[in-house]
């Protein structure tokens, strides 16, 4: 079976063309191909297919196997492939993921593409809807405790959930410890990607995350998406902002008008390879 492995920002999946190839079990495969030192070692797993309602169907699952609605990262690499590679002569298409219809725009360079602009639609900010056990709309620096420590959350969905939490010191912060501890926390009934935010100036934030399914990951569109707009429903930040992460940045952008979320990010090819294992 052939794959192509291609990153955003340092959020690195595997990506498989399912107009050529037949992946019988998305889940297993992502658990077995994204092992560091015994596979390819990657953040996850990414199907690209076609759709009734759009240019094109994505499906992402977390190298836990687990499968997520949504990837700001991984949606402008399917947007690379599916220009470059010639699925699409057009600049400006659409890409079904978890039910929803996403409209990218790519930017070229030499012919290809090197940037893509995303708009993640609308952030949901009612509490249940996250989903979470908290009531509000929106829920903004609620304290969460983990081991007698408590935070201030603030949730949104972007395609999934996420709970932002802003620190002076996003480096000091001992994310492999209490990333798992709030992704698991019994409020988030499916879980919940956690970002870390540390407010630099109005128009720059820099921030960790750590990705339910996966772990530290060195970005994630979502994340970056999500903690946009939790800085501007608490005052922190214009509407438009460079998101800093560990892989890069992300330009991210909360339109008044029409309430869309639009990020936008380079999107790189790393190899294309075979799979042989069983």
């Amino acid at each position: 079976m052939r794959f192509t492995k291609m990153e955003g920002t340092g959020n690195d999946y595997i990506y498989i063309n399912c107009f050529e190839e037949h992946v019988e079990d998305p889940a297993d495969l992502s658990v077995r191909m994204s092992l560091s030192h015994f596979a390819c070692g990657s953040d996850g797993l990414i199907l690209i297919l076609p759709s009734d309602v759009a240019d094109f169907r994505m499906r992402m699952f977390n190298s836990d196997g687990s499968e997520s609605g949504m990837c700001g990262n991984g949606i402008r690499c399917v947007a690379k492939y599916c220009y470059d590679r010639g699925l699409t002569d057009k600049t400006e298409f659409t890409v079904e993921s978890g039910g929803q219809i996403k409209h990218v725009t790519c930017h070229l360079k030499d012919g290809k593409v090197d940037s893509v602009r995303v708009d993640m639609g609308e952030p949901v900010l009612e509490g249940r809807e996250i989903p979470s056990m908290l009531d509000g709309n929106p829920v903004l620096v609620h304290p969460l405790t983990v081991e007698g420590e408590t935070f201030p959350v603030t949730l949104v969905n972007m395609g999934n959930p996420h709970a932002v939490i802003v620190v002076p010191d996003v480096a000091a912060v001992p994310l492999r410890t209490l990333g798992p501890l709030l992704e698991h926390h019994p409020v988030f009934p499916q879980r919940a990607n956690i970002e870390f935010a540390e407010i630099k100036d109005r128009s720059h934030v820099t921030v960790r995350v750590w990705e339910r399914g996966t772990g530290e990951t060195m970005a994630c569109g979502t994340g970056a998406s999500a903690t946009l707009v939790a800085c501007v429903l608490n005052g922190l930040t214009d509407r438009a902002a460079d998101i800093l992460l560990p892989g890069g940045t992300l330009r991210v952008e909360w339109n008044e008008q029409d309430n869309h979320v639009y990020m936008t990010g380079p999107a790189s090819f790393v190899y294309d390879g075979q799979w042989l294992k069983a």
